[in-house]
């Protein structure tokens, strides 16, 4: 069994771990409710700029359009988004698991799979499983920019331009509450569009382009895939937050649960101490009596 010290000593440390997860809690509350704000800013901009891509893809070939037109897959990049950080519960293992599954797929298919690595985790996780990376990105989220994610649009789009990959996906964690974020898969290139239904008496009639649809729709798609990885790195980020709030804030509880298990076995050992004690007075009482 313990003795005091060593128990007062536990106490101490699960005190001062229980500091820093409160702290680690308030802080991943304040970075919420920011990155909830951006978020859900780029939503209408993403919503209107698929609509519109849509609209004008309706009335074209897609095979006139490197971006739209599909090809034989042989080569699918993935682009995989976790965090730079731990203690976030199951955030970065969930889209991880996600990715591998999403490789197994593409393996039994025979298609072969390269890696674009966002974060620090993602990194580690390939390095030790032995997965080629083609390209990291660390430290992207302490500050998350749009020319940030226009700078890995740039990258990707070139490659599949240049026929170097003929797929690219994207795997992140989505938000949908703060208990809740799911792994998601989305393909970025080639650039899927709604079946609008827009040709016809639709919106292409209504309106006159200018320029013509077809120099506007060369100038939207690369805007739509920088947005599209935009919009995944926010919702990555708004998932790692709350992930880290919760995390924190089950740690804080899981502190306060231990510490009264701690007060209760240090109130025991010293009460079985003070009996120690208050029996060798006694026997040493008696034993000067009988002398």
């Amino acid at each position: 069994m313990p003795n005091l010290r060593d128990i007062r000593t536990r106490i101490t440390s699960v005190t001062n771990t229980g500091k820093i997860t409160k702290a680690m809690q308030m802080v991943s509350a304040a970075k919420l409710r920011r990155a909830q704000n951006a978020m859900l800013a780029t939503r209408p901009y993403a919503i209107k700029l698929f609509e519109m891509l849509s609209y004008l893809a309706s009335a074209v070939e897609r095979e006139s359009y490197p971006l739209l037109n599909l090809r034989q897959r042989r080569l699918v990049e993935l682009i995989v988004l976790t965090s730079d950080k731990g203690l976030c519960g199951a955030f970065n293992t969930n889209v991880l698991k996600e990715t591998a599954r999403l490789i197994n797929e593409l393996k039994a298919e025979g298609i072969a799979v390269s890696i674009v690595a966002v974060g620090k985790k993602a990194r580690d996780y390939f390095h030790r499983v032995g997965i080629p990376i083609r390209k990291t990105f660390v430290d992207f989220y302490k500050h998350v920019k749009f020319e940030d994610a226009q700078a890995i649009a740039g990258e990707i789009i070139e490659s599949y331009t240049n026929e170097s990959v003929d797929e690219l996906i994207i795997v992140y964690n989505e938000y949908k509450t703060v208990l809740q974020q799911t792994p998601k898969r989305a393909r970025l290139l080639p650039v899927e569009t709604q079946a609008s239904g827009y040709t016809g008496d639709g919106i292409l009639d209504k309106f006159i382009f200018e320029p013509s649809e077809a120099e506007i729709l060369n100038a939207l798609l690369p805007k739509y895939v920088e947005n599209q990885i935009f919009r995944a790195v926010l919702e990555s980020r708004v998932s790692e937050e709350a992930a880290r709030m919760v995390a924190m804030e089950n740690a804080n509880k899981n502190t306060k649960d231990l510490m009264g298990k701690l007060t209760l076995q240090y109130n025991k050992a010293r009460q079985a101490a003070i009996t120690i004690e208050l029996m060798d007075i006694v026997g040493g009482a008696e034993a000067l009596a009988n002398d």
